[in-house]
């Protein structure tokens, strides 16, 4: 294999493992300012619990973000140097950019969430989760910025040539809202909250079924489906705004999403399919017309397609066409879970359900413990809870 096939695989594993922990620290961020919220408004010990609990996890998850970020930081330099030469005012702004405003913001209050909570105001720790969930935003920004730039670049112009030429800022606002950035971002934040809401959602549920800590997984349980069920359905919106986004920037990419090949003519909406590269075809179950109308609202509307494109600047089609659709199937499965789950919730049958039984057959056989709510300032939890 080529350095330059090398060079990818060694990045791609890193960027791969990387990116489990930001989007789980961005959703379990905000979950976390639920959390502490709740114990601030009622002073329930439980909800203390709660958050001290994940606050551990997540700094954990915070840990392996940063240092799995660092190697892949330097991977910029070692694997593509020639590249991180050419656009690194851009692409090194950016990166700047999430340091200077972002780490700072989230590892300085960091700090404070995590050893705090004896030192400081309940206000003035709740402000540092707040900071805290914020600043893991920032980071998004300014990263989906950077990544959203090499896809729609804009806001620069190139200097020299042959060798010596490099990327340089003309318009540092145009660079940052260039004609992908928002609809990536609002797409990738609403997914890290699915993420970060569905640790705290699996995690509760595994304590349910196994019948123990039951009344801090069910208050656990509830306000991550809250913040899993809003997310949920706002993907749909955005993800749909990325897809129109794709289809003018992109349209060789939203072609292999469908694997769609007639050059300019109405396309399917494939539900699954297998794609054939040497004959150009699809076979599977499809809504005929179904891109055309999510693009244009119209069934017979022409779609650009792959044909229209040289065989060397078309993607992976097969490759391409599953992953999106597996995507797409996962959003879906997500949905429908959070949406039965909250009308369960509301009619009083969540924790009755087959699925969530075991728990309950359980959950006789551990001491739970009572707390009272009082509109008292939270003092002590040992104060406030009583054995039975």
């Amino acid at each position: 294999m080529s350095v330059e096939i090398l060079s990818r695989i060694q990045f791609a594993f890193t960027i791969a493992f990387h990116y489990i922990y930001p989007p789980l620290s961005i959703g379990l961020g905000v979950v976390l300012v639920g959390m502490e919220g709740m114990y601030l408004k009622t002073c329930n010990p439980l909800y203390e619990r709660l958050t001290r609990f994940w606050i551990r996890i997540f700094a954990l998850i915070f840990g392996i973000g940063v240092a799995t970020g660092i190697v892949m930081e330097f991977e910029f330099g070692t694997n593509w140097a020639t590249y991180s030469r050419y656009v690194g005012d851009i692409f090194g702004s950016a990166l700047a950019a999430e340091g200077i405003f972002a780490f700072a913001l989230e590892s300085g209050f960091l700090g404070i969430l995590l050893f705090g909570w004896n030192r400081v105001s309940p206000a003035v720790h709740f402000f540092s989760t707040i900071m805290v969930a914020l600043g893991s935003m920032f980071s998004a920004v300014w990263i989906v910025v950077a990544n959203s730039w090499q896809q729609t670049p804009a806001g620069f112009h190139i200097v020299g040539s042959g060798m010596t030429a490099r990327a340089e800022v003309t318009d540092f606002w145009a660079m940052v809202f260039n004609p992908s950035s928002v609809d990536r971002l609002s797409h990738t934040i609403i997914g890290a909250l699915l993420a970060g809401s569905f640790l705290v959602l699996s995690v509760s549920a595994w304590y349910l079924l196994k019948g123990r800590f039951v009344e801090s997984s069910k208050a656990a349980f509830k306000i991550a489906l809250a913040v899993a069920t809003v997310a949920g359905l706002g993907q749909l919106f955005t993800g749909h705004h990325s897809a129109n986004g794709v289809a003018v920037n992109q349209p060789a990419k939203l072609a292999a999403f469908e694997g769609h090949y007639a050059a300019f003519a109405p396309a399917d909406m494939y539900l699954l399919g297998w794609v054939d590269n040497k004959t150009r075809k699809v076979s599977g179950l499809a809504i005929p017309g179904g891109l055309s109308f999510l693009l244009h609202e119209d069934f017979k509307a022409p779609v650009t397609g792959l044909n229209s494109f040289r065989p060397e600047d078309r993607p992976p089609v097969n490759f391409v066409f599953q992953t999106y659709h597996l995507m797409v199937a996962i959003g879906m499965a997500l949905i429908g879970l959070t949406l039965l789950a909250s009308f369960l919730l509301w009619r009083g049958r969540l924790w009755q359900t087959r699925w969530l039984g075991v728990a309950l057959e359980k959950e006789q056989k551990f001491p739970l413990r009572v707390y009272t709510v009082s509109n008292t300032p939270c003092v002590d939890s040992e104060k406030q809870s009583a054995e039975v």
